[in-house]
């Protein structure tokens, strides 16, 4: 099979993109990790589908898989390129559509400055829709919300390895730290989502605050390991922030990538995104069967 495919990338997260808006391609798992590999395939954190709708009230289907050819619920970075590439290719006029994904419909916005603003949806709390296990774990509240504290976890001596944890469709655990750069996000990332109160895997931020609207963020991803930058990881990060009574409503996230806004004006309402999506390049492969 050949296929033509495009090179987009969100703040360095990167992305191959399929346009299946005439017809799924139906591609294997292994063929999505063929296409997301940098050395036999294109190279991408995520493959991105491109798909018509199938509901009244919906422009296009969003369909996600990870490096590891898995398909997943989320990806803001991801939405952000979808968008930019359905103008770009002439799939819509509209500044404004309404995608669905596994999990959710998502508005994407095309700003006047280029750059996209994404309402990423309610942000979600109860447990078990995260899905977090708080079997043997006992939370220790903070401002009118809480951590838990994950004793598996080595940490600073003296101090103990705790996350907040949030979905923002996929599930987060965002850790608080001194430094990010010196964090040792390749080791504790793995074994955070390896802990039995994750049954789905989970995504692990481990976030420096640098003031009340600014903070710096990395992000170990599921199927994927650290990325340049993770949408939804900013969004939950702010979230855990805001609700810890550490953040304002509106916050620059610095990555390895470059900078997303992220803003969230509490409880029931949704957290908007805004930040660049760019072409990388255009192209076609031939997959293995």
């Amino acid at each position: 099979m050949h296929i033509p495919f495009t090179k987009m990338q969100g703040a360095g997260n990167d992305f191959v993109v399929l346009d299946e808006t005439q017809g799924r391609l139906g591609l294997s798992t292994a063929q999505y990790r063929f296409l997301a590999d940098r050395h036999f395939g294109v190279g991408a954190d995520q493959i991105l589908s491109v798909r018509s709708a199938s509901a009244p009230g919906i422009d296009f289907e969003y369909a996600i898989h990870n490096a590891d050819g898995n398909e997943v619920e989320h990806c803001g970075n991801g939405a952000r390129c979808f968008m930019r590439y359905v103008h770009s290719r002439g799939l819509t006029t509209q500044d404004s559509v309404r995608v669905q994904t596994v999990e959710r419909v998502l508005q994407l916005h095309r700003e006047a400055d280029g750059r996209v603003t994404v309402d990423m949806g309610l942000p979600i709390f109860d447990l078990p829709q995260i899905p977090f296990d708080p079997q043997g774990l006992q939370p220790v509240a903070e401002n009118t919300w809480q951590k838990w504290p994950l004793a598996q976890i080595e940490s600073a001596p003296g101090a103990m390895f705790s996350v907040a944890v949030v979905s923002m469709g996929n599930p987060h655990a965002v850790h608080f730290v001194d430094n990010v750069e010196a964090a040792p996000v390749a080791v504790q990332g793995p074994l955070v989502q390896s802990q039995p109160c994750f049954p789905n895997g989970v995504n692990v931020g481990f976030m420096q605050i640098v003031s009340r609207s600014q903070i710096k963020l990395r992000v170990y991803e599921r199927g994927a390991g650290e990325t340049l930058a993770c949408g939804t990881g900013a969004c939950a990060a702010v979230v855990a922030g805001i609700r810890l009574g550490l953040l304002d409503a509106r916050v620059d996230v610095d990555t390895h990538g470059g900078r997303l806004t992220i803003a969230w004006a509490g409880m029931g309402q949704p957290v908007l995104m805004t930040g660049p999506a760019t072409t990388v390049f255009e192209g076609s492969i031939a997959l293995p069967d």
